[in-house]
């Protein structure tokens, strides 16, 4: 029996990220892999479906640019959408295994990698690998769970990959649809939403069980995404609930109440089934291993799981499924095993992005949050018509908000930013965020010029009284307030 220091079950973000940790630790790792390198997070995840974001963005704009000069706009065809989108995947996934093929030559690290492979732990320390060609078993002194998550099903609605699909088979489709139903309203539907709007070709409804969007973020953030995907003809379906949805002669019906109780039907001639993911963990362990679970996933303390020697990281945990996230797991399973990690492994500063239009990003509470935790708090925000950048730009769709602690010390509680160049905006604040610090250090920063950036330095001089746009005169551009108890109150100077 071939034996390793560390066996990791998975190589999407996380596993591949743990795997590569160890490699430092000069140890000897088995990375194993059922279908893909990369996992979700390359092939029908992050980089998949932002690269068709990516796409259909500038699409988007040159249909703009063209149509304000009286121009034709020329077509565009699924199937090269969706080839260059695969180049993308291609690139990214070559790297990884060329990378992992080098690391094999210098005896670093082994890989496993099959397309019908499968992982079981037999114990807490044998793993039975079966593959199409026989089965064996390896001893590790560690072992790593990161096998991911896979979008969540409903046992009513007769999916198969063709007319009624999920996240994992939209580049099935051979062609634009004409019309598509989106089931589900949070980042993924509001994504996909997004992407197949900005192409043009495609008519787009969407189920939201609520009076809105994007239910865990605030108000002010969702707006400006609604009416951008309205502008574009998305039809909202708002405090609707699914009656049922089924295949009707080769197209998608389904009937949706109201909370009025009214009832509709509706034809479309494809539907995206985006409610959520679940943790891929079946069948991965025998009843031997006594690995305690709930009903989000893999109970864990800091990646370490009820078995001391094996972890679980990503998607398969209870915690936030996040490529970034998984990635950081990954790599802190692996420190916590061979090491000692520099600092507990903390969320509060994970910095995230949705790619709506335009893209969001946030880091910390949002406001939404800190009425629930916090109680007491300073909010400042300050719209894009204010930022030099987004002016150059001729795009000011957007803002900045900042959170802080309504004292002194005016800790930062987080931040959304709305708009382009939204990602780019956030890393400074993440910083402070998980220093627990103020808003002093960035209050005299130099920021390059114009950039979007240099709106963040202004919402904080708007905090300390000295902004250089007066919120009092702008009143339309800019909010410096206190809440209390969720009563809010203009800050005076």
């Amino acid at each position: 029996m071939e034996k390793f220091d560390l066996c990791v079950i998975g190589a999407g973000p996380s596993g591949y990220a743990a795997a590569m940790r160890a490699v430092d630790f000069k140890k000897k790792v088995l990375l194993i892999e059922k279908k893909r390198v990369g996992g979700a997070g390359i092939h029908n995840g992050a980089l998949s479906s932002k690269t068709w974001w990516e796409l259909s963005r500038e699409h988007l704009l040159f249909r703009k640019n063209l149509a304000s000069h009286g121009m034709p706009v020329p077509d565009v065809q699924f199937k090269d959408i969706r080839e260059e989108v695969k180049s993308a995947v291609g690139e990214r996934m070559n790297l990884l295994e060329n990378h992992m093929r080098l690391l094999n030559n210098s005896d670093k690290i082994q890989l496993f990698h099959s397309a019908n492979g499968e992982a079981k732990l037999i114990s807490e320390n044998e793993v039975e690998i079966h593959t199409d060609i026989g089965t064996s078993v390896i001893y590790a002194d560690y072992i790593i769970l990161a096998t991911g998550s896979r979008p969540r099903k409903l046992p009513d609605i007769p999916i198969d990959e063709k007319i009624i699909f999920t996240s994992d088979s939209v580049e099935k489709n051979d062609h634009f649809p004409k019309s598509m139903v989106i089931l589900g309203a949070g980042v993924i539907g509001c994504e996909f939403a997004t992407i197949f709007s900005n192409f043009g070709k495609t008519k787009v409804n969407l189920i939201d069980k609520g009076d809105r969007i994007l239910p865990f973020e605030d108000e002010d953030v969702v707006k400006v995404i609604e009416k951008n995907l309205e502008s574009k003809g998305v039809l909202i379906h708002h405090n609707a609930r699914l009656i049922r949805m089924g295949k009707v002669n080769g197209r998608v019906e389904y009937e949706l109440e109201y909370t009025n109780k009214e009832k509709e039907i509706f034809n479309v001639e494809k539907a995206l089934i985006s409610v959520g993911r679940v943790p891929n963990f079946e069948d991965l362990w025998t009843d031997q291993v006594k690995i305690k679970m709930d009903s989000r996933g893999i109970i864990d303390k800091e990646t370490q799981t009820s078995v001391p020697n094996i972890y679980a990281v990503g998607d398969i945990t209870a915690d936030i499924a996040l490529v970034n996230v998984g990635e950081l797991e990954g790599r802190h399973a692996v420190e916590r095993i061979f090491g000692k990690p520099k600092r507990k492994l903390i969320y509060e500063n994970v910095s995230t992005i949705m790619f709506l239009h335009p893209e969001v990003a946030g880091v910390g509470l949002n406001e939404l949050q800190a009425k629930e935790k916090v109680k007491n708090y300073k909010v400042v925000s300050l719209d894009y018509a204010c930022i030099s950048r987004a002016i150059a730009m001729r795009n000011t769709q957007g803002f900045i908000k900042i959170l802080v602690t309504d004292d002194d010390k005016m800790k930062i509680l987080g931040m959304r930013v709305v708009g382009e160049h939204a990602s780019s905006a956030i890393e400074a604040v993440a910083l402070l965020i998980s220093m627990n610090k103020g808003i002093d250090e960035l209050a005299e920063l130099i920021h390059p010029h114009p950039s979007i950036i240099e709106g963040i330095q202004e919402c904080v001089r708007m905090l300390l009284g000295k902004s250089m746009l007066k919120p009092s005169i702008l009143k339309d551009y800019m909010v410096c307030r206190t809440c209390h108890n969720g009563v809010y109150e203009d800050i005076k100077f």
